[in-house]
C-alpha cells in the first residue's frame, strides 16, 4: 500500500512539472557551479546543465567568476535528455539568437557598432557582438592598406554591417566606411580653416628622399626638401621621423594638394645680410662643397658664398680641393655682394700679404742712392 502510495505521489509531482522542447528557451535557478559548468533547477524533472564551451566562446573561463549560486539565468534547450538523464543547456546559443537580432536591426538601420577584437585572422578580424560572431575583411579595416593586423587584438573597434546572411554564417562588418566618411568630413574642416601664411601643426606620417608628408589632420600636406631649412638639407630621413609633431607654414594650397614650409620669415638669414655682408667685411665660413671653378662656403644656414678658384690664393691653384676641404672653416673678405640674386663673392687672397717685392725694390734703390752720394 505504501509503495503504490509513493509511486502515485511520485506520478503526481511529475505531472505538475513542466514539459520542454529542444530549441526552447527555460529560466532557472543557479544550484550549481563548477569551473567548466553549470546546473540550473529549472522546474524540470531533470536539471539543466551548461558546460563551458556553451557558455561562452571565450577559451579558458572560470565559470565560478561570472556565476554564482542563486542567480537567475535563460538558456535554450539543446536536448531534453544529455544521455545522463539531464538536460542539455546553451547559454551562447542564446544569446548568439538575441545578437543576430541585434545585428539585424544594425544592418537594416545601417548603425555604427562598437565592439572588441576577439580573433586576428590571416584575412581580416573577428569580432563579437552578444555572442555572434561578425567578420571584417582585412581590405575593410582600414581607408589604407594595412600588412599587420595584430595591433587590433583586444581592441574596441567601430564598423557597420554590410552583409547579413546567418543562415550561411556571413555576417560581414566593414570599418573602412566610417574611416572615409570621417576623414572627409575633416578635410572639409580642414581646408574651410587654413590659408596660406598659417602656422599648423601635424605629424610626420611618412618621409622620402624628396620629401615628408604630414598629416594635417584631414589632409596631407607635403613639406618639400627644398622647404625644409634655410640651409640645406641633404637627406631629409636623417633630419625627421615618422610620428613626429611637427609646426610648419601654409606655403600654397592648390585643389587638395597642400604645400608646406619651415622657412619662417623671421628666421631668413637674408632678412639681415646686407649689412652683415657688405662688401668689405671679413667673415668666417665652412666650405660646403667644391667645383673645378671654386668652393661654396656657408657663412650660416641658408647663405652660401663662392670663393672662386682665382680668390683662394696668390699663389696659382689648380683646382680647389687641392688646398681646401669639405667641412673646414676659412676666413674670407666678402668682395661683392648681390642681394637680389643673393649671391655674395669671397676672397682669402686679398686677406694674404703682399709680396715684399716692392719693399726690396725701394731698399735696393736707396742703398745704390747712398753708395753714389759716398
Amino acid at each position: 500500500m505504501s509503495e503504490q502510495l509513493n509511486e502515485f505521489e511520485q506520478m503526481l509531482q511529475e505531472s505538475s512539472l513542466k514539459t520542454i522542447r529542444t530549441g526552447e528557451i527555460v529560466t532557472g535557478k543557479v544550484i550549481d557551479v563548477k569551473e567548466d559548468e553549470i546546473v540550473l533547477n529549472i522546474g524540470y524533472k531533470s536539471d539543466g546543465i551548461i558546460p563551458r564551451n556553451e557558455y561562452t566562446n571565450e577559451s579558458g573561463v572560470d565559470l565560478t567568476t561570472v556565476v554564482k549560486v542563486g542567480d537567475e539565468m535563460e538558456a535554450k534547450v539543446v536536448k531534453v535528455n544529455d544521455g545522463e538523464g539531464q538536460v542539455a543547456l546553451s547559454y551562447k546559443r542564446l544569446a548568439a539568437d538575441r545578437g543576430n537580432k541585434r545585428l539585424e536591426e544594425a544592418f537594416n538601420n545601417q548603425e555604427v557598432l562598437t565592439a572588441k577584437v576577439a580573433q586576428v585572422l590571416d584575412g581580416g578580424l573577428s569580432v563579437v557582438v552578444e555572442e555572434s560572431r561578425v567578420f571584417i575583411p582585412a581590405s575593410l579595416v582600414s581607408d589604407s592598406y594595412e600588412r599587420d593586423l595584430s595591433k587590433y587584438a583586444g581592441q574596441d573597434i567601430e564598423f557597420v554591417i554590410t552583409e547579413f546572411n546567418p543562415r550561411r554564417r556571413r555576417i560581414i562588418g566593414d570599418r573602412k566606411q566610417l574611416m572615409v566618411a570621417r576623414k572627409a568630413e575633416m578635410q572639409r574642416a580642414l581646408f574651410e580653416r587654413i590659408q596660406i601664411g598659417d602656422r599648423v601643426e601635424g605629424v610626420v606620417k611618412n618621409v622620402t628622399d624628396f620629401g615628408a608628408f604630414i598629416d594635417l589632420g584631414g589632409a596631407d600636406g607635403l613639406l618639400h626638401i627644398s622647404e625644409m631649412s634655410w640651409g640645406r638639407v641633404e637627406n631629409p630621413k636623417k633630419v625627421f621621423k615618422a610620428g613626429e609633431t611637427l609646426t610648419t607654414m601654409i606655403k600654397d594650397i592648390n585643389g587638395e594638394k597642400i604645400a608646406l614650409s619651415l622657412k619662417f620669415p623671421e628666421a631668413n638669414p637674408w632678412a639681415d645680410a646686407a649689412s652683415k655682408y657688405a662688401a668689405g667685411n671679413v667673415v668666417v665660413g665652412r666650405v660646403a662643397r667644391m667645383t673645378d671653378f671654386g668652393a661654396f662656403v656657408e657663412l650660416e644656414p641658408g647663405v652660401d658664398a663662392l670663393l672662386h678658384v682665382s680668390q683662394i690664393s696668390r699663389e696659382h691653384v689648380e683646382k680647389p680641393s687641392d688646398v681646401l676641404s669639405i667641412g673646414q672653416e676659412i676666413e674670407a673678405r666678402i668682395v661683392d655682394f648681390n642681394e637680389a640674386d643673393r649671391k655674395i663673392s669671397l676672397s682669402i687672397k686679398s686677406l694674404q700679404n703682399q709680396p715684399q717685392v716692392e719693399e726690396d725694390v725701394v731698399d735696393v734703390d736707396v742703398d745704390a742712392v747712398a753708395a753714389e752720394e759716398e
